[in-house]
């Protein structure tokens, strides 16, 4: 090995650690969701000028990198930095977009601040302090937000005002005239009972305080300040093209979410195709159930059947708990090597319950003291589909997210930029790829539930369409909620929420069906190539092993593998 190895991979280490040191402080919320208690006192720094800041240090930081990979680094090194400038170029690229403009939608933002609580640790007297530490610097963190929002609106960079609007009842939650029934007291709630009583008062007294003191008269500036600048001031159209350089944004966040160099046109295409292979499965069920109808009379038997849905929060709640529960004996099958982190099943917090998906999944901190949770929509229960639960508990849990992401997290042996990389093309499709490991899990074997599958399968083709209709050819929220409806028997309240996601997050809900068809194709590739000799339990293992990747480095790593056990075998 040459002598500069070694000099230049402990460089190359001090450069990833360093920039990840940089990244927790400029983002707190972050460093608290991934487990690192330092910054658990503060809020990110939304001044203009901490926002150059920012941009500056990660062009010094990739011209540092370059001038390392132009001096040579060992083959077990060159991924690594391969990976991470692929970070900091990702970064750079979308930053003349001015992305901040559109962080606030009706899913997150000052507005379920309160949520924050919920990746806390309150265990002690001491964390609740830190967490009313927090609460103290909210004030001057909503102003902050205000005056971003106002400079976006200045420049024409805002979100839809119909989706904006939906943000309103979310902050009325914040103003309230009792502070025990603000959702930011909710975690003093009900403490620990290892805290001494004479503690809990004085925290609960403390909270009281300061909620009806500083937090609800934030709120209220911050209310007044959106329903009457911010608001009027966001725009009547729902596609991203309709902004300063929206069609070259939609274009970033394209590449960026699918990690390809497909086009708005080639994935609308690809959704219109997968739209039209699904409906034929659907139609084999329907006969299966020897349904006469039509398509969309059984969706509507679907969606008003009171039989498809419980009456109550509580018996949703327990069917997804033991749905999860069902699932977790029966993944040796399919895995050689499975994560030691536990998960647990929360219900969304009544903030944003309303205004968000089915389900989603947190992952576990990385101190081991938190773990993971499948977050699940309780919600109106009688909008929440029976015959879904399987499909979603094993893309949210296992063998879908929770899988996945707590492997990575415990792969000690890469940078933690990896372990907690975030490329969505890979991340959602294996969760999506995941919905059809059910069928190996011995699932969905009530054609209902099997029907439900293939619900989520064409909901995530519908996305491809939908997202791409909104933001490219410039499709209204009618067209792109008809459009949902007449292709997918999701519920109303589910359709109408899933497109105002995608309004407000252009290009993300691309990831799922662009990622799954590419790792369908990738295992349809290695047991092709491999025939008798494809262990799947070994694939899956590869798949996962390290962590997120792009999806093109993916496909070279199944085809190193392939070769690999080629060569074993002969």
């Amino acid at each position: 090995m040459p002598q500069s190895y070694p000099n230049s991979v402990q460089r190359l280490h001090a450069l990833f650690d360093a920039c990840w040191e940089r990244e927790l402080a400029e983002n707190p919320l972050q460093a608290t969701y991934i487990g690192d208690p330092r910054f658990n006192a503060f809020w990110p720094d939304l001044h203009p000028a901490a926002l150059v800041k920012a941009e500056q240090a990660n062009r010094a930081a990739l011209r540092e990198l370059e001038s390392l990979m132009q001096t040579g680094l060992p083959e077990a090194e060159k991924l690594n930095a391969q990976l991470f400038k692929h970070e900091l170029l990702a970064r750079l690229d979308v930053a003349p977009f001015q992305p901040w403009a559109w962080a606030m939608s009706a899913r997150e933002g000052p507005q379920s601040l309160n949520e924050v609580a919920e990746f806390m640790p309150l265990d002690t007297a001491a964390d609740f302090d830190i967490w009313l530490q927090r609460l103290r610097a909210l004030p001057a963190y909503l102003a902050q937000y205000a005056k971003l929002l106002s400079d976006a609106a200045q420049s024409g960079r805002t979100q839809p005002r119909i989706l904006m609007a939906r943000v309103l009842p979310q902050l009325d939650l914040q103003v309230v005239d009792v502070p025990e029934q603000s959702p930011f007291y909710t975690a003093f709630r009900h403490m620990p009972p290892r805290i001494e009583a004479a503690e809990v008062a004085r925290l609960r007294a403390a909270a009281c305080q300061l909620i009806g003191e500083q937090i609800v008269p934030a709120y209220r500036q911050f209310r007044r300040f959106f329903a009457e600048l911010y608001l009027p001031a966001c725009r009547e159209t729902v596609g991203i093209w309709d902004s300063p350089d929206g069609a070259a944004y939609y274009a970033n966040r394209i590449g960026f979410h699918t990690t390809t160099l497909l086009d708005a046109e080639q994935i609308h295409q690809i959704g219109l195709t997968e739209v039209a292979r699904i409906h034929g499965e659907m139609k084999a069920v329907m006969d299966r159930l020897n349904f006469s109808g039509s398509k969309t009379e059984f969706f509507e038997h679907l969606r008003n059947d009171p039989k498809f849905y419980y009456k109550s929060e509580q018996e949703l709640f327990a069917a997804y708990v033991l749905t999860a529960k069902k699932i977790e004996p029966e993944l040796p099958k399919l895995f050689g090597k499975l994560p030691r982190t536990p998960y647990g099943v929360r219900a969304i917090p009544a903030t944003s319950a309303p205004n968000t998906t089915a389900a989603y999944y947190s992952g576990p901190s990385d101190d081991g003291k938190r773990a993971g949770y499948y977050y699940v929509n309780l919600y109106r229960p009688e909008m929440r589909p029976i015959y879904e639960i399987e499909v979603l508990t094993v893309h949210e849990a296992v063998p879908g997210h929770h899988l996945q992401i707590a492997l990575a997290q415990e792969q000690q042996n890469l940078p933690k930029f990896r372990r907690f990389a975030g490329y969505n093309a890979y991340l959602e499709g294996w969760a999506l790829y995941a919905e059809k490991l059910g069928f190996e899990l011995g699932l969905y074997q009530d054609p209902y539930s099997h029907f439900g599958q293939l619900t989520y399968d064409m909901w995530r083709a519908v996305r491809l369409v939908v997202d791409t209709g909104l933001h490219a050819k410039r499709w209204t929220r009618d067209q792109a909620i008809d459009y949902f409806r007449a292709n997918a028997p999701k519920t109303e309240v589910d359709i109408v929420n899933e497109v105002d996601r995608y309004i407000g997050w252009p290009g993300q809900a691309l990831s799922y069906k662009i990622g799954q068809l590419r790792v369908l194709a990738m295992r349809a590739r290695a047991e092709a190539g491999l025939a008798e000799k494809f262990d799947l339990r070994a694939y899956h293992d590869m798949l996962l092993d390290d962590g997120a990747l792009p999806l093109d480095l993916l496909d070279r790593k199944v085809d190193d593998w392939i070769a690999e056990q080629l060569r074993q075998s002969t």
